[in-house]
Parts: C-alpha cells; structure tokens; sequence
C-alpha cells in the first residue's frame, strides 16, 4: 500500500506541474549536454596527446655551411663537435630521458625533402648541402624536453633545437579552451536546473499542503511526505540526463565515427564506448542534483 500511495503522489504530482517538469527535463538535458561535451573534450585530448606525444621527437639541427647562427661562425658542423654533442645526450643525468638517438645525414635529409615536394620549384634549386643533418631524439617522457633542449642548445655545430611537440600544443590549447567553454556554460545550465528543480518541488509542496498536513496528523514520518516530491525531481532530472546520453551517443556515432572518422583517419577519436563511460557519471550527477534540490526545498515547504 504504501509503494502505492507513492507512485500515485508521484504521478499526481507530475501531472499537476507538467509544464514545470518539461522544463526541468530540458534544461537537464541541454547542462548535461554542456557537461558530457566538456568529458568527452578532455577524453578527445587524453586519446590524441597519448597518440602524438609517444611519436614526437626532439630536432637537434646541425650546422650547414651558410648558417647564419652564432654557433655556426665555423662553418658546417664538424665530426668533433658531433661527437661532443652525441656524449652530452649520453650523460648520466640526461640518458634516462633519452630512448633513442637517430643521425640523419644531409644526403638523407635531402632524399626525404625531394620527395615531399616533389615536383616543386624550390626542389630543384636547393642542394644537399643546404640541408641540415640532425639528431633525432625520442624521449620516454616528452614532456621533459626542455631538460635535452637545455644540454644542447648553445653548443658549437648547433643550428637550433625543435621540439615537434610544440606542433601540437596550440591544437590541444584551442581544445583547452573550448573545455573550458563548454564547462562554464554546463555550470550556468545546471545553475539553471537547480532552480527549475526547486520552484517545481515548492509549487507542488504548496499544491498539496493539504495531504502533507493530513499526512502529518496521522502519524506519518517527515521522510515518507517528503520522498514522493525527491522522486518527482529524480525522474525529471534522470530522464534529462538519459536524453543527454542519447543525444551524445547519436552524435559520437554519426558525426564522429561515420563522417570525421571515414574523412580523417588518422587522428584517434572518442567512440560510442566513451560515451558509455561518461553516462553513470551524468546520471548520477542529475539524480544527486535533483535529490540534494527538493531536501533543501522541503525542509521548508512541507511544514504544516
């Protein structure tokens, strides 16, 4: 009996405020939305950052016989000073950073040059000897390049020290910054859900003042009047967020993994699995923002 006297309070209540909890239900979809995004945002970068950063390498570009640098007043870069440069990479404090060191000559380096812009008039001017032979470094941890950077840099036959990471990071700064946007529009969203939430559990709290008060009367506990209304609340906020999950599934599905990911395969996208991940997360959060909403709510509005 009393699972059903709180299903039909539940119902009663719904109906009464229809209006009012299509609108919780919308608003929840649409900050969750914000919030999901905001996820699968920094899941997209975790996914691309482990991608690029394990492939990246450190340039250490060699003296040329024309370079203009100051490390390079002597001329091209001669067997000693790469020797010497080769042992400062092999120092003690400076190997364990290091995974692996590749020489590429300047007759290699041309090769490769000829062969990406084949067919380009620059291609046919330039010689090897304008090329720039290099060490090419792969770190365990790329994010201490400036450590290899420092050894390096300023040493005879250096010509300058790229790091390829740096390619990377204004992509992943834009990123950054749209996560951030997505988040801060996600807060004033679910701001926005708590006080739809709240002014839907007062109206309907003040409609039935009535049966609380009776309810009072005859004994029934402060929990018992007031878990029909956090019901209310949790049913409209859970299916905001069920809809949100929907609709970010629909899109990682269809704009995603159908169209970017067959257009552009080369960059490791968030999948219809992520989603999945994120989707406790969001319903979660609806129930305990719906629920933690009509406790602060009730205190107040179910004294008889």
């Amino acid at each position: 009996m009393r699972i059903q006297f709180v299903l039909s309070e539940i119902g009663i209540g719904l109906r009464r405020n229809l209006s009012m909890t299509v609108s919780v239900i919308l608003v929840t979809f649409v900050s969750l939305t914000f919030v999901g995004v905001a996820a699968l945002l920094q899941t997209q970068i975790s996914k691309m950052k482990d991608e690029w950063y394990d492939k990246v390498e450190v340039t250490v570009a060699l003296c040329p016989s024309n370079s203009p640098e100051p490390t390079c007043v002597a001329g091209a870069v001669t067997e000693e000073q790469m020797a010497d440069i080769q042992a400062a990479l092999e120092a003690p404090e400076v190997k364990p950073l290091v995974r692996a060191i590749y020489f590429e000559s300047q007759e290699e380096a041309f090769a490769s040059f000829q062969k990406r812009f084949a067919g380009q008039f620059w291609a046919t001017v330039l010689t090897a000897e304008d090329m720039n032979s290099s060490f090419r470094i792969k770190l365990t941890d790329p994010t201490q390049y400036q450590v290899v950077a420092d050894v390096v840099s300023g040493r005879p036959g250096v010509e300058e020290v790229q790091d390829q990471r740096k390619l990377f990071d204004r992509l992943f700064l834009v990123l950054d910054r749209a996560t951030m946007l997505a988040g801060g529009l996600a807060a004033v969203m679910l701001l926005a859900a708590v006080l739809l939430i709240t002014t839907t559990i007062r109206l309907s709290a003040l409609s039935r003042r009535r049966e609380t008060g009776i309810m009072r009367l005859v004994g029934a506990s402060n929990w018992f009047i007031q878990l029909p209304f956090m019901l209310e609340g949790a049913i409209a906020a859970t299916i905001g967020a069920l809809m949100a999950v929907g609709g970010l599934w629909l899109s990682v599905r269809y704009l995603i993994t159908d169209w970017l990911g067959t257009s552009v395969q080369w960059i490791p996208y968030v999948t219809t699995g992520d989603v999945l991940t994120v989707a406790p997360v969001l319903i979660g959060a609806a129930v305990a923002l719906a629920l933690v909403s009509s406790l602060l709510t009730l205190r107040r509005y179910t004294k008889v």
